[in-house]
């Protein structure tokens, strides 16, 4: 997120926390904006001055001169008794409203494949050099795996992501591989002529991708994208312990999935992709 125009947060001596905040409270100036933004809820979409101040622990003179930013930036607007969020929250909620189209289409067909194999099943989307989880459900013999709903990986240390990255323009997927990448393992495919050759292959597999034990030691993955135009790239996999998995079997369960959810959404990508 772009924040033109606001001040820079001040300088403090106080001791900064692992996760960021200073010891007495948030310290830059997005976390305050974000204590501001989730101080509203359904049940109290208009709040005062004084419940955003309760609400957020935030001294009044800071909260009054980071609301006046914030009416001028459209995130949020002046309304009868007080404050609501303002429309650029609601765009960017209606961005978000694709995502939840394409969880809605999946989540019957990952419950279905995480009973039949026992594993994990992941859905993901591609924010840039990141995969982002959207849906995580786990059969009933499943190992733990450390992932969670809105997690974040690497895209190129990841079955999804790979699968996703192999189906984009050679242009766009090539620039995702321009930076520095990280070893998440000592398996992790990190350099970019790999990963490229990497990728010619994954085509050559109808999209099919493995992660053996690139993003996690012990776990092992395999995915297929799902193919849905006007959205964000999205794919599935399963999730399970590198010893035990059947690549081949596993591949056909997660493909035929991908290309059912490309079919549920067919109708919606059409819509989308008229521009309307």
């Amino acid at each position: 997120m772009t924040v033109t125009g606001l001040r820079a947060a001040e300088s403090s001596t106080t001791a900064t926390r692992p996760d960021g905040r200073g010891a007495a409270g948030p310290v830059s100036m997005i976390e305050r904006m974000t204590l501001i933004l989730d101080a509203f809820d359904a049940a109290t979409p208009t709040l005062s001055l004084l419940d955003i101040t309760t609400r957020t622990g935030l001294p009044r003179s800071t909260v009054h001169r980071i609301l006046d930013q914030m009416i001028r930036l459209r995130w949020l607007a002046h309304t009868v008794g007080g404050y609501r969020l303002g429309l650029r929250a609601l765009e960017l909620g209606g961005v978000a409203a694709g995502h939840n189209e394409i969880r809605d289409a999946a989540a019957p067909l990952l419950h279905d494949l995480a009973q039949r194999t026992g594993l994990v099943a992941h859905l993901a989307v591609l924010d840039g050099r990141e995969v982002v989880y959207l849906d995580k459900t786990a059969g009933r013999t499943a190992p733990p795996v450390p992932t969670r709903l809105g997690g974040r990986l690497p895209a190129h240390a990841t079955a999804v992501g790979k699968a996703m990255l192999a189906g984009l323009e050679p242009p766009i997927a090539e620039a995702a591989l321009r930076a520095r990448l990280p070893r998440l393992t000592n398996r992790t495919l990190w350099e970019p002529d790999t990963l490229q050759r990497e990728f010619t292959q994954i085509r050559l597999r109808q999209g099919i991708a493995v992660d053996r034990e690139e993003s996690m030691p012990g776990i092992a993955c395999v995915a297929a994208p799902v193919r849905n135009r006007g959205l964000a790239p999205a794919a599935l996999s399963l999730t399970g312990r590198a010893d035990a998995m059947s690549f081949d079997r596993l591949a056909r369960f997660v493909l035929d999935a991908a290309r059912e959810i490309t079919r549920t959404l067919a109708p919606a990508t059409r819509v989308t992709g008229t521009g309307h």
